[in-house]
């Protein structure tokens, strides 16, 4: 064999080898491709059916939960995981914000100088399952067509699909001349040609006293939040004091930054915030009480009271706020510390940016 093999050059050699390598990955990743499309579309009729059962089903309430309850117990008797009613309910939503894309394939007929449109009766997911999933996160219908079309024109991950939504690239496009230069700081993207393209964002611009600059980055929109819930606090006129913004703390030579560090006079507390884009997760919270727990031993004076945390989250189209207390027993923070601060409710009113 080794000696047939010497009629073949090694570089001849690394060709074929390279060449049958390269159709099977690809093969590989069309099948996956196919899987995953498959899979979304199976997913959008199921949702079709239940949508179609309820329609015709008892008029009466709980009606609807009933019947997902019970089709998600058969389901996942008979096919195993994957049917929970939170699944099933992601099904019906999937189909009734996907509808059917009657004119998604137009040709054109030269000889009768005629359109010709191919009608389907179901919808041709062009997405995997999980990448949907993501999308039905964003309640903007024209910022979720934006990430849908994205998605497949630059093959997202839903990885990446879920970075660029956190990011909020629609909204930084959405108020940036150059729209250019922010798809080259997201890294991927296509331009948006067209001002009309750019339709008004969730993001006004007089709420987060922003001019329309030349390109947004992820930091500015960020520190525009902080600002803005900076002079809220500091107008409310209940005793809050301005320390710093990106405090420095550092320990054992690392070193982390919180966003703004305010301080009430009538708690006797420093008041901590921090801004997280996305949805918060347990390692945000656990990063603020590490924060928390380095205030209460390192910067409070005797007598001060223990430090208290304000987590915001930039998801779907607004921001949210969530306090963190660290060790403060929640009847205390009730009965003594909610008389100096506003409310979740009311820090999310103040911060949420509703579209105009």
């Amino acid at each position: 064999m080794k000696n047939k093999l010497k009629t073949i050059t090694n570089r001849q050699y690394g060709i074929l080898l390279n060449r049958a390598s390269d159709i099977i990955t690809d093969t590989r990743a069309k099948i996956v491709c196919d899987i995953d499309v498959l899979q979304a579309s199976a997913y959008w009729r199921i949702g079709k059916i239940i949508i179609e059962t309820e329609q015709h089903g008892a008029a009466r309430a709980g009606y609807g939960d009933a019947l997902i309850n019970r089709l998600s117990q058969d389901m996942t008797a008979r096919f195993g995981r994957g049917f929970s009613e939170t699944t099933l309910k992601m099904m019906r939503l999937f189909y009734q914000s996907f509808p059917i894309r009657q004119a998604s394939d137009k040709l054109l007929n030269r000889k009768n100088n005629s359109i010709r449109q191919t009608v389907s009766d179901e919808f041709e997911p062009k997405l995997s399952w999980s990448h949907y999933c993501e999308l039905l996160k964003e309640d903007n219908l024209k910022a979720r067509a934006f990430y849908e079309l994205e998605t497949m024109e630059n093959g997202w991950s839903m990885r990446e699909l879920r970075r660029q939504m956190d990011s909020l690239l629609y909204e930084r496009l959405c108020l940036s001349k150059d729209k250019k230069k922010v798809k080259e700081l997201s890294h991927k993207g296509q331009v948006i040609e067209k001002p009309e393209d750019a339709v008004k964002d969730p993001y006004i611009l007089e709420f987060l006293g922003l001019k329309e600059e030349t390109a947004y980055t992820e930091t500015q929109l960020e520190q525009a939040v902080i600002d803005n819930l900076q002079r809220f606090l500091l107008e409310m006129g209940k005793g809050f004091t301005f320390v710093a913004r990106q405090k420095r703390i550092t320990i054992i030579n690392r070193h982390y930054f919180i966003d703004l560090v305010l301080y009430n006079r009538f708690l006797k507390c420093f008041v901590l915030v921090d801004f997280k884009r996305g949805e918060l997760t347990h390692a945000d919270a656990g990063q603020m009480n590490f924060y928390l727990n380095y205030f209460r031993e390192n910067e409070n004076a005797e007598g001060e009271n223990p430090p208290i945390g304000i987590m915001l989250c930039s998801k779907k189209n607004a921001v949210f706020a969530k306090y963190v207390l660290g060790n403060i027993n929640n009847k205390i923070f009730a009965s003594k510390y909610k008389l100096a601060l506003p409310t979740e409710k009311e820090l999310d009113e103040k911060l949420r940016i509703t579209e105009k």
